[in-house]
């Protein structure tokens, strides 16, 4: 793992909500970002696929370490997701975050979630952030 990713798992290891629902960081650098997850019985939905919230639990994550890799705080204010395709247990996913714009107080990115072992396109999300003035320890 690089000194940048490292940086980051070092930093998002305080993000209570991913490391609970078991997705880690693989990949980290300036307006990019790379997280998996291996579905678990505890992310199915009600139909026995891998439930939305879990989904977009997983895009938010490389969201935000991908609009935070700059070294300033930056917070989600708008996200959409789209889902195109359902996944089942013991299927390893990830996401990735990835930089089109940013600016001095707004960010926008754009994430995919793919089926690791088929490469398929499983949902696309995009998202806006707020860039604050405060920077973040450790960047």
């Amino acid at each position: 793992m690089d000194a940048f990713t490292q940086k980051c798992v070092e930093f998002f290891k305080h993000d209570r909500f991913a490391t609970n629902a078991g997705i880690s960081i693989v990949e980290a650098r300036p307006g990019y970002a790379k997280v998996e997850m291996t579905v678990q019985d505890s992310h199915l939905n009600g139909a026995n696929v891998l439930h939305g919230g879990a989904i977009f639990t997983m895009a938010d994550f490389a969201f935000a370490i991908a609009s935070n890799s700059h070294g300033r705080v930056a917070l989600s204010i708008n996200a959409s997701i789209n889902f195109v395709k359902a996944v089942k247990v013991g299927t390893k996913v990830s996401a990735t975050a990835k930089e089109l714009s940013i600016g001095h107080k707004l960010g926008v990115y754009e994430m995919e979630i793919r089926n690791e072992a088929t490469g398929e396109l499983t949902a696309t999300m995009q998202g806006t952030v707020y860039r604050k003035d405060d920077t973040l320890p450790g960047f």
